[in-house]
């Protein structure tokens, strides 16, 4: 059943759900002490929007900071909004202070609806077809000022999730899946 904007009933009750799991789980990184607020920087490679938020405070995340983010991560092939798991935004403030790291992370590729993701996979390699950009769970980033192969290295002991290298089109990707790397 569409419910407008199409949306059907099924993939509202699930955007839903895993908004909910994200705002509740506990993080999987944490970075350091909560002292002092959580801020992010990005730069969407394919929209050319910059972003700087506040996304996490002492008193738990901050929802403006995080529609910020939904927003900016979004597949910005369909305009589709997606609520991007918190803990992976722990991961990527855990990555920059890592790698003391204070310009913006470059956005290769934040969420990915089915569709966009089908799409991908259908023209390239190496695309999952359950690929966790589908569940606001994954990222593909570059850092500036720091090579491809150190932020590799340095997402990998974090040990938080999935590290994906890709020297030949230039990213690294990053989730909040098992912990792997490839």
């Amino acid at each position: 059943m569409d419910i407008g904007g199409g949306v059907s009933r099924r993939r509202l009750l699930a955007m839903g759900a895993a908004a909910g799991i994200g705002l509740f789980a506990a993080p999987i990184v944490e970075a350091a002490p909560l002292i002092q607020p959580r801020l992010l920087r990005f730069e969407n490679l394919n929209t050319g929007e910059t972003l700087q938020t506040i996304y996490r405070v002492k008193a738990g995340y901050v929802r403006a900071g995080l529609r910020e983010i939904n927003h900016h991560l979004r597949d910005h092939h369909v305009n589709e909004v997606y609520p991007i798991d918190p803990r992976l935004l722990d991961l990527l403030y855990a990555l920059r202070l890592k790698l003391g790291a204070e310009k913006p992370f470059h956005i290769i590729s934040g969420y990915r609806s089915p569709e966009t993701n089908a799409m991908l996979a259908y023209q390239k390699d190496g695309v999952a077809a359950n690929s966790l950009h589908m569940y606001g769970q994954a990222v593909d980033i570059r850092v500036p000022g720091r090579s491809l192969k150190l932020v590799r290295n340095a997402a990998v002991t974090l040990q938080a999730g999935g590290v994906g290298y890709y020297p030949r089109t230039n990213f690294v990707h990053v989730d909040v899946g098992r912990v792997r790397s490839w």
